[in-house]
């Protein structure tokens, strides 16, 4: 508890945090990089997150914001967050805003959306990707990249703690569909993506897919645009505690990507 109180992190006004409404109509000030962490009943694990994500963003030579999105939580995450992060000043502030909206994909979207930095970006909160390969996703995207993403099974990457069994089965046959669309990726599903602000808009204003084939959907509309993506081989650690439901999730995600091809050029 006294770690957590020991950052200070700002949450806004109380008022805001359960919804969307009045939260999405605060303009956030600007900084240069705007990390999105979507949640879904995810109060046991976001506060050591959060202090985690913040003692590493407050040592970089970039400003940044943590913007963590409710997504219909049913659990106590926002209250959580309240609770042990009450309003202050902070070199790396957090806004909280909701999403009432089902699925990651409308999540990341609302984040990603309500924002005015030049970069911004997401990773889940099970924290799989290290936090360090954001240093090197900076460095690509001021060099001019639109995107840069997190690979588990491009070259070069290692897989600390791999899924169990019938998740990798499904994601092997997932990423089989996937690489006849998204050409060149080797894994367009992992939970770590960040983007130049003016590319990303102009992906995202076409994107229809709000779940798990979120991704897939976007990387595709960058792919159109002829935008520069970099994949980065990491050491992956798989969440025990992963919202992904293989059978209920993993036929919808078949199914829009299924629905993508028939949309899609």
């Amino acid at each position: 508890m006294d770690l957590v109180r020991s950052h200070g992190i700002h949450t806004g006004s109380r008022q805001s945090l359960p919804t969307q409404g009045r939260a999405a109509s605060l303009r956030r000030s600007h900084v240069d990089l705007e990390v999105i962490i979507p949640a879904y009943n995810e109060a046991a694990r976001i506060p050591r997150t959060l202090i985690q994500t913040t003692d590493f963003l407050s040592a970089q030579p970039w400003s940044s914001r943590i913007v963590v999105v409710d997504n219909a939580s049913v659990d106590e995450t926002g209250a959580v967050i309240r609770r042990l992060f009450p309003d202050g000043g902070t070199a790396v502030p957090i806004s909280v805003i909701g999403c009432s909206r089902r699925g990651k994909g409308a999540a990341v979207r609302r984040g990603l959306l309500s924002g005015t930095s030049r970069f911004t970006g997401f990773f889940d909160a099970d924290m799989a990707t290290p936090l360090e390969t954001l240093t090197s996703a900076m460095s690509y995207l001021q060099e001019g990249a639109a995107a840069v993403i997190a690979s588990r099974h491009a070259p070069g990457s290692t897989l600390v703690r791999p899924q169990q069994l019938g998740r990798r089965m499904g994601g092997k046959a997932f990423r089989a569909l996937t690489r006849t669309k998204v050409k060149g990726i080797f894994d367009t599903q992992c939970g770590f993506k960040f983007f130049e602000r003016d590319a990303l808009t102009a992906a995202m204003v076409q994107c229809r897919a709000s779940g798990f084939a979120f991704d897939v959907e976007l990387l595709l509309r960058l792919q159109h645009q002829k935008a520069r993506i970099i994949e980065l081989p990491v050491a992956w650690t798989d969440g025990a505690e992963s919202t992904f439901r293989p059978m209920h999730d993993g036929i919808a995600s078949f199914a829009s990507v299924l629905q993508l091809q028939k949309t899609m050029p």
